[in-house]
């Protein structure tokens, strides 16, 4: 499976965007996914998740309250909802797929989307 992962930009802090991960093969809509960020001198971190089939949410505490994660079957897309951004959660964001939900691992990784916030 082929993670594209989308939707970076600059913004303003108290600013907003919405990142996407689209897959190439419907058996994403199977996979539980989640997001991480990289920021320059820093390790990868968890930032959101969302299970299968429950669609279950769950996030990192930095960003509870300001992200949502969310799934759109039709589009075979995760999206993340990001609000209120603070010039902190500048980082490379990557998308990442796993079969089993109760996993550690993650299978499948698409590329970094740039994500700069402004003071």
């Amino acid at each position: 499976v082929q993670l594209q992962a989308s939707g970076g930009g600059l913004v303003r802090a108290g600013g907003f965007l919405r990142l996407s991960c689209a897959a190439s093969r419907r058996t994403f809509s199977t996979y539980a996914v989640g997001w991480f960020r990289q920021a320059p001198g820093k390790e990868r971190e968890f930032v959101a998740g969302i299970t299968w089939p429950s669609d279950t949410p769950y996030y990192a505490d930095s960003v509870k309250g300001r992200f949502t994660i969310s799934r759109d079957y039709s589009k075979n897309t995760v999206w993340l909802q990001m609000n209120s951004l603070k010039p902190e959660d500048t980082a490379l964001y990557y998308c990442a797929a796993r079969k089993d939900s109760t996993s550690n691992a993650w299978d499948y990784w698409g590329q970094g989307t740039l994500v700069t916030v402004s003071s």
